[in-house]
């Protein structure tokens, strides 16, 4: 039989949940609904809730379902521990509400999902004061670090100008200052690149997009990958600090991120995200190529102006993401010519639906400065790259020629 640890990414996360015992031989972990779990023995439930023994307290705190999906991203991710929450803008607000205090720094990516970026406003509101820095040169990050700075957050690629973070730069870096390295991978996913690789201590996904893959639920995830020393990190409290150390974070996360914010996946979202998961490989295959093929299309032809993609070799990070990335996934941006209408492009469109969703099967576009990108006004989005003609496209799994003549004909 094959070795475990070598087996392919897809074999691994079809057979994930089959590494425990499941219920009457079922392939898939069956969705438990229960929300309170009953115990024989009342000194075993106070074993469970003192953390002496395994077990399930109360829904909000872990469910069989979701553990299983846990599971199955710690595989991805060749982690050592996930928590999983309701959305993947709640995994992040679980990392503020369970490790940061106030007085705390943090530097960030100023290329973020519009509410990433929304959060860290507000947090820097709230007495965490964010430094928003170019993360494509570590020379940026290392420049805002302060005394006091927690952590350093970029995603893989950033939503939707596609600027790709100078990752395992960044990673040295942060490894050497001590400070938490948090990795936002939803718009590369696991398959395509494990940010533990470039030094990671925690890592974001949001479920909802490549993983789950079938836009049909919500969810997010943090892995702690085991790289990060919590012993150097001075908000762990001592009510935590009784676990080994490397299990500090996530329970600290599990109690103040989880338990007290209230974000829990729900089973049976978990069992679709789960199930979704089996065939992102094979998605995202199908994804980067035609997304390549439609960028090399859509960059030929003279009524576009600018097309931003990691895959082009005219990409500013394009070396950067060659070295890092399996491919470069389905994501990516163009602005038109002068003179042409976004909004009467999009409506020529006959496959690709205008809607504000990324990872899906279908694919997907929208006029980002017109709508998901609107709130923040037209001097930030000139700062971060952002036209008024931007339109930002999720490629999905139709046929790639189907793809391509319908960008073309809604050009003509």
């Amino acid at each position: 039989m094959t070795d475990k640890k070598n087996r392919g990414f897809t074999t691994t996360v079809l057979h994930s949940d089959r590494q425990k015992p499941i219920e009457h031989g079922s392939l898939h972990k069956p969705i438990h609904t229960a929300v309170a779990f009953g115990y024989r023995d009342a000194r075993e439930l106070a074993d469970v809730f003192q953390g002496k023994k395994a077990g399930y307290r109360y829904g909000r705190q872990g469910n069989p379902t979701v553990s299983a999906l846990e599971d199955k991203i710690t595989r991805m991710e060749d982690g050592m521990a996930t928590l999983c929450f309701a959305t993947g803008m709640a995994a992040i607000g679980a990392i503020v509400q369970g490790l940061l205090r106030s007085g705390d720094h943090v530097v960030s990516s100023s290329f973020l999902f519009g509410n990433t970026n929304s959060l860290w406003q507000t947090v820097s509101q709230q007495g965490m004061p964010v430094s928003f820095v170019d993360p494509t040169d570590v020379a940026h990050v290392e420049r805002a670090l302060q005394p006091n700075t927690r952590l350093v957050f970029v995603e893989t690629i950033a939503n939707p100008r596609t600027q790709v973070a100078d990752l395992e730069r960044i990673g040295t870096l942060c490894r050497e200052r001590g400070i938490l390295y948090v990795v936002d991978n939803t718009m590369t996913s696991p398959y395509l690149f494990r940010p533990k690789a470039v030094g990671a201590g925690l890592v974001v996904n949001a479920l909802t997009k490549s993983i789950g893959g079938h836009g049909n639920a919500l969810g997010g995830s943090l892995t702690d990958t085991g790289l990060f020393d919590w012993t150097r990190f001075p908000n762990i409290a001592d009510s935590y600090q009784r676990f080994v150390p490397g299990a500090w974070g996530m329970a600290q996360l599990r109690a103040k991120g989880l338990r007290d914010f209230g974000a829990a996946l729900g089973p049976e979202a978990a069992h679709h995200l789960s199930v979704g998961s089996e065939t992102m490989a094979l998605r995202i295959e199908r994804e980067s190529g035609s997304a390549l093929a439609l960028a090399r299309m859509l960059s030929d032809d003279p009524r576009v102006a600018a097309v931003h993609y990691p895959g082009l070799p005219s990409h500013p990070q394009h070396a950067i993401a060659a070295s890092l990335f399996r491919a470069y996934g389905g994501l990516f941006s163009f602005e038109l010519a002068a003179g042409i209408d976004c909004f009467d492009y999009l409506n020529r469109l006959q496959i690709a639906v205008p809607a504000s969703n990324l990872g899906d099967t279908r694919t997907l576009v929208i006029p980002v400065a017109h709508t998901i990108f609107h709130e923040m006004g037209p001097e930030r989005r000139a700062s971060m790259g952002i036209a008024e003609s931007l339109i930002r496209v999720s490629v999905g799994i139709e046929d790639t020629g189907d793809l391509i003549e319908d960008f073309r004909q809604a050009l003509d």
